[in-house]
């Protein structure tokens, strides 16, 4: 008796998903761009906007989905990458070539497992870390389970074990007033909430993805 093993996703068959108004390829089969992630990275995108020659950090980049897509609307940003897998460095290499014909300064790739190669100060952090709550798996479809790299989805104990390194370590890298946009689980709100109380925050609000779903937080530095 076979155990019949899920279907490949679509998207890594195809070899590309559309994000925002970026083709982002997906060759070394990083995580596959959500529309969640697209709905806030918008919403980041018209933040950006306003604030004049902005530094963004693209933090757990995986296929550099959502710095690209900052970039592809905004050329003159400057963005930095960082993603600890390094085989997806060369995923990110050829979505941003692929993306922008003309970059005013190269953005900047780095490894290293969170902020450890970060260059900073930025002013805004966008990231969608590993965020799945190994215990909750049955939420998760078995395509993504069996073919998404894990190490892109499972966040260790209740999901947030690199949420909340990420929360703690933020503010040294954000500049004053920085923002940090973190895409999570719902049932995370609470625990984010209770943590920040006691880091250099200003403000913390959760907000629904376009499904009605609590999918990400906005953090201002103090």
């Amino acid at each position: 008796h076979k155990i019949k093993m899920s279907e490949e996703p679509e998207a890594y068959k195809i070899g590309w998903v559309p994000f925002m108004h970026a083709k982002i390829w997906l060759d070394s089969r990083p995580l596959i761009p959500r529309t969640e992630t697209e709905f806030w990275t918008e919403r980041a995108i018209e933040e950006i906007k306003s604030i004049p020659n902005a530094r963004v950090l693209d933090l757990c980049a995986g296929s550099g989905a959502i710095g690209v897509a900052v970039l592809k609307e905004l050329p003159g940003v400057n963005v930095d990458f960082i993603e600890k897998e390094v085989r997806h460095h060369r995923t990110i290499e050829k979505n941003i070539n692929t993306n922008l014909h003309e970059c005013d300064r190269m953005p900047r790739i780095f490894g290293g497992d969170l902020f450890e190669s970060a260059q900073g100060p930025y002013d805004i952090i966008l990231s969608n870390p590993p965020y799945i709550d190994p215990e909750k798996l049955e939420r998760v479809q078995d395509s993504v389970i069996e073919h998404e790299p894990r190490e892109a989805l499972m966040g260790g104990n209740a999901g947030m074990e690199i949420v909340k390194r990420i929360l703690a370590d933020a503010p040294k890298y954000l500049a004053s007033h920085g923002i940090l946009y973190i895409e999570h689980e719902p049932e995370q709100v609470e625990e984010i909430n209770k943590i920040v109380q006691s880091l250099p925050y200003s403000s913390c609000e959760s907000f629904p993805d376009q499904y009605g779903v609590t999918r990400y937080s906005r953090l201002i530095r103090k």
